[in-house]
This record gives C-alpha cells, sequence and structure tokens, in this order.
C-alpha cells in the first residue's frame, strides 16, 4: 500500500470521526439540523482546507473530490438520528475528537511531505491539520477553542508527537509507512485520551515574584 493510499484511507476514517464529534457538539449545544451539518462540516473539513490552501493544493480535496463532503453530511445524518443512544454527550465528543486528532496528524503531515516540504513545516502542519477543524468547531459553538484553554488537558501535544514520529519515519525510511502511519494514528489517541482521564496539562509561563 502506497503513502498515498495511506492518507486516503485514513482520511477519509478521520472526517467520519470528526464529523461526528462535531455533530455531537452541536447536539448538546441544541443546535438545529442546520447547525449540527454546519459544525460537522467545520469540524471534519476546516483543518484539511487551511492545510492545503498553505501547500497550494487547490482547489482542496474537500471541494475536488465529493467523497469529502459526502462522509461528514452521512456522519451528521447517523448522528443526528442516533444520539438519543448516547446518554452522556461529553465524553463521546471527545473520543470522537482524539481518534480525529490521531488521524488528522499524520495524513497531515504525509501530504505535506509529499509536496516537498520539510519535516519541520511537515509536522507543523500536520498538527494544523488535526486542531484547526476543533478550533473552528469550538468558536462556531460559542466556546473558547480547547486548544487555548489552560485548564485543557494536553491536546495538541499529542498531535505534535505523531507528527514527528511520521516524520523521522518517513526520512529514515526504515519501516513501511503503512505501519507507521497507523501506529502513529493509535498512539496519538491512546496519548490524547490517557492525558484526558490523567488530566495532564501542558505548562504554563512561571509566575515569578518580585523579592
Amino acid at each position: 500500500m502506497s503513502a498515498s493510499t495511506v492518507v486516503s484511507v485514513l482520511e477519509l476514517i478521520g472526517l467520519y470521526v470528526f464529523a461526528t464529534s462535531g455533530a455531537l457538539m452541536a447536539i448538546q449545544k441544541k443546535f438545529d439540523v442546520v447547525g449540527i451539518v454546519i459544525l460537522a462540516l467545520l469540524t471534519a473539513l476546516g483543518g484539511g482546507i487551511v492545510r492545503d490552501v498553505i501547500i497550494g493544493s487547490t482547489p482542496p480535496a474537500a471541494f475536488s473530490n465529493v467523497i469529502y463532503l459526502i462522509i461528514p453530511l452521512a456522519a451528521a445524518a447517523v448522528t443526528f438520528f442516533a444520539h438519543p443512544l448516547v446518554h452522556r454527550l461529553t465524553f463521546p465528543v471527545l473520543v470522537f475528537d482524539a481518534a480525529g486528532l490521531g488521524l488528522f496528524c499524520v495524513t497531515g503531515t504525509l501530504k505535506a511531505l509529499d509536496h516537498g516540504l520539510g519535516p519541520v513545516q511537515a509536522v507543523l502542519l500536520g498538527v494544523v491539520t488535526a486542531v484547526g477543524g476543533g478550533v473552528l468547531r469550538d468558536i462556531t459553538a460559542r466556546e473558547t477553542p480547547a486548544l487555548v484553554r489552560v485548564e485543557t488537558d494536553l491536546y495538541a501535544i499529542p498531535a505534535a508527537a505523531g507528527a514527528a514520529v511520521v516524520a523521522l519515519a518517513h526520512r529514515v525510511d526504515l519501516l513501511p509507512m503503512p505501519v507507521v502511519a497507523t501506529a502513529a494514528a493509535v498512539a496519538v489517541f491512546l496519548f490524547r485520551i490517557l492525558a484526558m482521564v490523567r488530566h495532564w496539562t501542558a505548562p504554563t509561563a512561571i509566575a515569578w515574584r518580585r523579592p
């Protein structure tokens, strides 16, 4: 399986899980069906559109391949009708968000590398792909983005770690990329879930006291 095929498969899975997290948050906020669809699309496609514009891959995949629109719409529809089965929505939102985080940081990094970017730039774009949709979702839902909240459990750091692993593996080229990509996505997901359970947060600036 080629790296481009891995990117496509993981990105489609990521679209579904991120769209589901957006739709769940919309339902939690008591949005109507239009709001549910908008939040699902923003969450699933926002980060990827920003990435594609930056690397010059235009029009972005969301507009050149209809499947990129169909999958989030399908996820929104399924969530709309199946959400009564979900008794507590907060944790499912976070779980689906963690899954999307792992998948999109990998696909964003791989796509950036395929377009000739260096490893550092590819890692940065991998993080943008992973967190961009979530930021747009939170802003639209009138929430302070989880990315910048002090009390937020580790979010961007797991994505950066996964992206760095993929970029390093691409440079070294010792292991099959499908194996590396899948393992990195799973590791980021588990890292994020563990951070949520243990409430690991990023360090803040030290407050110096005057003598």
